[in-house]
C-alpha cells in the first residue's frame, strides 16, 4: 500500500502526469490488480526513491499517444503485453492525440507531422524473414494489400500515401493540435502464416506500429519523434467477436483467485511507447538501396515507384552505364550487375550473384531463377532480366499550358488561330494504379516538379468550379483523355494547386 500513498502524493503534488497514459492502459483498475510490474517500475515515483536518477521533471514524457478502439483480451496474464483480436478488412479507429507537456517541442507548433503505420510480425523469427513471407503473401494475393487506410472515415488526415512495393504500410500528414483518427484496415490473417493445420486461434501474432517524424529543415520529414505499437492478432470476419467471447466465456469460468492473475479487457487498446521501425522514411519513399547524404526532392520524387519502368530522378544520370539502365545487357560487368540488381529492388540476392556478369545471368532460365530466389522473386527477376513491362491500366496526356494570359490562350483555342507560336507538347502518363496520388506523383516526374509542393490537384468544371481530384474520378477517367494543366499558388504560400483542364 506504501506505493499506492506515493502515487497519491505525487498526483496531487503534480509530479505525475497523464496517468493514464503512463499505465498505458494497463493500470486502469488498480483496484483489481490489473498492472503489470514492468509498468509500475516504470512509474516516476519509483525513480524519486533513487537519488542517483534524475529528478522527475526530467523524466522521459512521450509526446504522442495513439489509442486503437478495439478491446483488449481477457485472456492475457498480468505481466503479459495486451492482445486485440481484430476481423480482417474492418475498419478500426487510431485516434492520434497530442501528449505533449508546454513547452514540449515547441518547433512543430503550427506545423504538420507525419506518421507512419505498419502491420509488422511480433514474432523475431518471422521478421528475420519477413521479406520472403510477405513476397509468398503477395504471390497468393496479387493486387491486395496487407494494410489500408479507410480514407472516408478518417478525419484530420492529409497526403496519404501507398507504396505498392510496401504492401504493409501507409502514411499520411496531420496536426497534432487538431482531432486526428486514421482508420486502418488489415487484409491478411494470422494464419495465413501458419500450417494450414492450425486453427485461428493458433495464427502468428502481428504487431501495429506507428512511427511520426518532424519535418527538416529541407522540408523532409525525416527526424523521428515517436514510436508505439501493440499486438494483435487477425481473424476472417466475425472470427475476432467470436474468440473475444470465447475468451470472455472461459474467465467467466475461473474461480476469484485465478482471475487475479489475468488483465481485464478493456474497450481501447493504448499502443506502448517503443523504438522506431529499423525501415527509415528514406526507404519508404525511395525504392533505391543506394545510401544518401541528404535528403532532396529528388528523392521524394522517386516515392512508390512501383517498377523498374518508371523513371526516377535519382538515376537519370545512369543513362551511360549499360548496367543500370532498366534493361541488362550481356556486356554488363559484374560491378554493373550488382548496380542492376539493387535499382530493381534484387539486393536480398546481391551477395548469391556477387560473381556474376551480365551475360551470365541472362543465361539463367526461368526455372533457374524460381529455383534460386522461390516463386515470387524469382519470376520477377525473369521478368524484369527480359524487360517484361506491365501494361498500365490508364493512360493520359497531359500538357503545361504556356505563360501567357488564359483569355488569350481561349480566344486562340476558340478561332484556331496558331499565329502566336505557341506548340502544345504532351506527355504520356501512365497509370498503374487507379488513385489520385499516382496521378499526382506521375504529374511531378513528367513535368520536374517537387512532389511535396503540390498541394491539390483540382480538375476544372462547368462554370470554371475547381472540382477535387478523387480517387474515384480518376477511375471514371476514359482513357486516352487529354488534359491541359495549370498551377495556382496556395492559399498560405506554400506550395501549389495544379488545375487539369
Amino acid at each position: 500500500m506504501a506505493w499506492v500513498l506515493k502515487m497519491d502524493e505525487a498526483i496531487e503534488s503534480g509530479l505525475v502526469h497523464d496517468f493514464d497514459a503512463s499505465l498505458s492502459g494497463i493500470g486502469q483498475e488498480l483496484g483489481a490488480g490489473a498492472y503489470s510490474m514492468s509498468d509500475v517500475l516504470a512509474l516516476p515515483i519509483f525513480k524519486q526513491e533513487d537519488s542517483s536518477l534524475p529528478p522527475e521533471n526530467e523524466t522521459k514524457h512521450p509526446p504522442f499517444q495513439y489509442v486503437m478502439c478495439a478491446a483488449t483480451s481477457p485472456a492475457v496474464k498480468l505481466y503479459d503485453e495486451t492482445l486485440t483480436y481484430l476481423n480482417q478488412g474492418q475498419s478500426y479507429e487510431i485516434r492520434m492525440l497530442d501528449n505533449r507537456k508546454a513547452g514540449d517541442i515547441p518547433e512543430i507548433n503550427g506545423k504538420l507531422v507525419k506518421s507512419i503505420i505498419r502491420v509488422v510480425f511480433h514474432d523475431r523469427r518471422l521478421q528475420y524473414t519477413e521479406h520472403q513471407q510477405l513476397e509468398g503473401w503477395k504471390w497468393n494475393r496479387p493486387g491486395d494489400r496487407l494494410l489500408d487506410l479507410d480514407i472516408p472515415m478518417s478525419v484530420g488526415v492529409i497526403d496519404i500515401k501507398t507504396n505498392p512495393s510496401q504492401l504493409n504500410a501507409v502514411e499520411f500528414l496531420w496536426d497534432p493540435t487538431k482531432c486526428t483518427s486514421a482508420f486502418i484496415q488489415v487484409h491478411c490473417i494470422s494464419t495465413e502464416f501458419t500450417p494450414r493445420k492450425h486453427g485461428g486461434e493458433k495464427g502468428v501474432p502481428f504487431r501495429i506500429q506507428v512511427d511520426t517524424f518532424k519535418q527538416t529543415e529541407n522540408g523532409e520529414y525525416t527526424d523521428h519523434l515517436h514510436s508505439a505499437s501493440c499486438q494483435i492478432k487477425v481473424f476472417k470476419p466475425k472470427g475476432a467477436d467470436r474468440k473475444q467471447k470465447t475468451d470472455r466465456e472461459k474467465m467467466e469460468k475461473r474461480t476469484a483467485h485465478e482471475k487475479e492473475k489475468y488483465q481485464p479487457s478493456y474497450d481501447t487498446t493504448i499502443l506502448t511507447e517503443c523504438s522506431p521501425w529499423p525501415d527509415t522514411p528514406t526507404t519508404f519513399v525511395n525504392n533505391s538501396p543506394t545510401p544518401a547524404p541528404t535528403f532532396t526532392s529528388a528523392q521524394h520524387n522517386t516515392y512508390s515507384v512501383p517498377d523498374s519502368n518508371s523513371s526516377s530522378p535519382n538515376h537519370q544520370g545512369d543513362g551511360t552505364s549499360q548496367g543500370c539502365g532498366d534493361q541488362l545487357h550481356p556486356s554488363a560487368t559484374i560491378q554493373e550487375t550488382q548496380q542492376w540488381l539493387l535499382k530493381h529492388r534484387f539486393s536480398t540476392y546481391t551477395r548469391l550473384f556477387s560473381n556474376f556478369s551480365g551475360a551470365d545471368l541472362l543465361k539463367l532460365t526461368r526455372e533457374d531463377l524460381v529455383q534460386i530466389c522461390g516463386p515470387a522473386d524469382g519470376i520477377r527477376l525473369y521478368n524484369a532480366l527480359k524487360s517484361r513491362s506491365v501494361r498500365p491500366r490508364l493512360t493520359i496526356y497531359v500538357c503545361q499550358e504556356p505563360l501567357r494570359s488564359v483569355q488569350l490562350e481561349r480566344q486562340d483555342a476558340g478561332n484556331g488561330d496558331s499565329s502566336n507560336g505557341a506548340i502544345y507538347v504532351y506527355h504520356a502518363i501512365y497509370l498503374e494504379e487507379m488513385a489520385a496520388s499516382e496521378v499526382t506523383r506521375k504529374l511531378a516526374l513528367a513535368f520536374n516538379i517537387p512532389l511535396h509542393q503540390i498541394n491539390q490537384v483540382y480538375r476544372q468544371g462547368p462554370t470554371g468550379i475547381h472540382i477535387l481530384v478523387s480517387d474515384q474520378m480518376v477511375q471514371n477517367f476514359q482513357d486516352e483523355s487529354c488534359f491541359l494543366f495549370t498551377t495556382i499558388k496556395a492559399e498560405n504560400g506554400e506550395g501549389f494547386h495544379i488545375i487539369l483542364k
